[in-house]
């Protein structure tokens, strides 16, 4: 039986614009900067209320992020807005010298990222973006499970001071996190387990909740746990949760060089080396289709996660 039910299936970029439009309402500082795409980022509501502190930049991704450095200088809290691979392969250079090298206050918020995209395929699905941020030194990096989580990391970035990379995306998808506490840098215990520990974020925690129920059935206990922050990662919680199971796996819409999954092999590699699966996209790009057909062709799917669960218990042995 799945621990986790839900009413409603919502996109997550919508969580971003209604985090976005609460913050518009409660900090005048709050700017918001789009590159043509202000629909598909849920920005309207932005733009509606706070027109004067909404900025059109157009088909100009690199003009946006140097504007936004701009006005992190004059005590402004930015929120770029765009497609992820827009926001960052493009204009990888920009982030580096203009917000990450100098610590500028810059938002940089991305949706449509991953294979769940869907039909706009290869070109626009972007799988190595965690990585890239996540090198940048002092760059934040969120992954947030559904829109109410989506939502409450957008309204923790009015608060929080530093370069972040927020990263969510563009299917309906299950709305289960809502009324649970949102910290960043502190991982959520979504389900209590003794035999693996599955880490997982973005789309992919709902994947592994699934994968728990299918797991309990054949009398293994899978303890979930939604790692929503990537850096700066809580390394506490994981070593807590495989020292108690003695093995683990990853699960991240991304590929399987460079993101969450990579992240926690390092952590135990370095304290306390134990097995791992990791379930990702294997080293490829990927195709136009369904979101769930592309989860599934890629070994993205619940019983992908349930298979490397048991790999991983059986290598403990």
């Amino acid at each position: 039986m799945i621990k986790y039910s839900f009413t409603e299936k919502k996109d997550t970029r919508s969580g971003f614009g209604a985090g976005l439009h609460e913050l518009g309402k409660t900090n005048s500082n709050v700017v918001a900067l789009t590159a043509d795409l202000t629909g598909s980022l849920k920005m309207d509501a932005f733009k509606k209320d706070f027109p004067e502190r909404f900025f059109q930049i157009g088909i100009a991704e690199a003009n946006m992020i140097g504007i936004a450095a701009g006005l992190s200088i004059s005590n402004k809290i930015p929120f770029t807005g765009t497609f992820a691979n827009f926001s960052t392969g493009r204009v990888y250079d920009q982030i580096r010298q203009s917000v990450a090298y100098s610590g500028k206050n810059v938002k940089i918020c991305a949706s449509h990222a991953g294979l769940t995209l869907g039909e706009d395929g290869a070109t626009h699905q972007i799988l190595e973006d965690v990585g890239m941020m996540k090198m940048l030194p002092g760059m934040t990096v969120i992954v947030p499970a559904d829109y109410a989580q989506t939502k409450a990391a957008t309204i923790a970035l009015g608060e929080h001071v530093g370069p972040t990379y927020l990263r969510f995306g563009r299917p309906n998808w299950p709305i289960f996190t809502a009324g649970r506490p949102f910290i960043i840098g502190k991982a959520d215990k979504m389900i209590e387990g003794k035999d693996v520990s599955i880490f997982a974020n973005g789309h992919m925690v709902w994947q592994a909740i699934e994968a728990e129920a299918i797991l309990a059935e054949k009398g293994i206990s899978a303890e979930v746990i939604n790692i929503h922050t990537i850096k700066p990662l809580d390394v506490e919680a994981i070593l807590a949760s495989v020292q108690k199971t003695g093995c683990a796996v990853t699960c991240e819409e991304h590929q399987i060089n460079g993101g969450l999954g990579d992240s926690v092999a390092q952590v135990l590699s370095r304290f306390n080396p134990s097995p791992i699966e990791m379930v990702a996209v294997n080293d490829s790009f990927g195709e136009s289709g369904p979101p769930l057909d592309l989860l599934k062709k890629y070994g993205l799917s619940p019983s992908n996660i349930v298979e490397a669960a048991e790999k991983a218990i059986k290598r403990k042995k």
